[in-house]
């Protein structure tokens, strides 16, 4: 029973559902693997809002992650799946053959006890396993995905993602990404073997506001309830939407519009551009 649904006792309770992180076996983290971390209120190094509604949240200690994957050669024991609170999914801590230590990103279906490997040459794909894509078979779903050959892992990160891969050819390997984006990164980029855990992340439902300020999210105001001279939606006698597409006040389309730079190095290395539910399909 993955997610636990409550009873409308209470108006805060009605359609509040919780995750009972069934696929955590360890209580307590790693101390060695844990670093201070100081919030930030959504404020920049001159004390200005940069990132608006953030505040409060429940005091975190960051849990230090291996998105390198580069220790090779050495079998890794998996001592058990953990909650960190700096993210969506859970993290599995592995102990070294030589006694060290580090915390990845629990894959779907990763048990205690199991061993995994990363490596630089072919090993067996499964999942917890990385390697450069070079060395993963075709039609795998992979997560942890290297932008670059030797920068740490950065794309499907999250719960329950992953990418599929569907070719290799040349120096290129094409991913069909979540989003519904087809790209190319270099097969010597190192991926991890399987689908990100914690899949019911997506169906918990808060219930109540003050579930999110525990979380470190503030009340947002909405911008077309603001002046015109503060926001791009605001202003205007009454309630008027103004015409305008959605968005941020610094005008950054919202709701699925384009955002991403034009004449970017990597545009080339895009085929196909996510999906949009208010603009369709994004052209590149």
């Amino acid at each position: 029973m993955p997610i636990r649904q409550y009873k409308p006792v209470t108006n805060g309770r009605r359609d509040a559902s919780v995750n009972m992180h069934a696929e955590v076996t360890k209580k307590t983290p790693e101390k060695t693997l844990l670093r201070p971390l100081k919030k930030k209120g959504g404020r920049n190094h001159q004390g200005k809002i940069t990132v608006r509604a953030r505040s409060g949240g429940h005091k975190r200690r960051y849990r230090v992650i291996d998105f390198r994957r580069n220790k090779d050669a050495m079998d890794a024991k998996v001592i058990g799946i953990e909650y960190d609170p700096n993210r969506t999914c859970h993290i599995a801590l592995l102990e070294y053959e030589d006694g060290e230590k580090r915390y990845i990103l629990a894959p779907r279906h990763l048990k205690d006890g199991e061993v995994v490997q990363s490596s630089a040459t072919a090993i067996e794909p499964k999942p917890g396993n990385a390697m450069p894509l070079k060395f993963i078979p075709t039609g795998l779903t992979v997560h942890n995905i290297e932008f670059e050959p030797g920068k740490k892992g950065s794309l499907c990160r999250a719960a329950g993602s992953g990418a599929r891969l569907t070719n290799k050819e040349g120096r290129w390997a094409t991913l069909v990404l979540p989003s519904g984006e087809i790209r190319q990164v270099s097969i010597m980029c190192r991926a991890t073997v399987g689908q990100v855990g914690n899949t019911d992340h997506q169906n918990v439902k808060l219930g109540k506001a003050g579930r999110n300020r525990w979380l470190g999210r503030g009340p947002k105001t909405r911008g077309v309830a603001k002046d015109h001279s503060v926001h791009p939606l605001g202003g205007g006698e009454g309630r008027s939407k103004s015409g305008r597409e959605p968005m941020s006040a610094s005008g950054t389309k919202s709701k699925g519009g384009r955002t991403r730079p034009r004449g970017r190095w990597s545009d080339n290395r895009i085929l196909r551009r996510r999906k949009s539910k208010r603009y369709g399909q994004l052209k590149i």
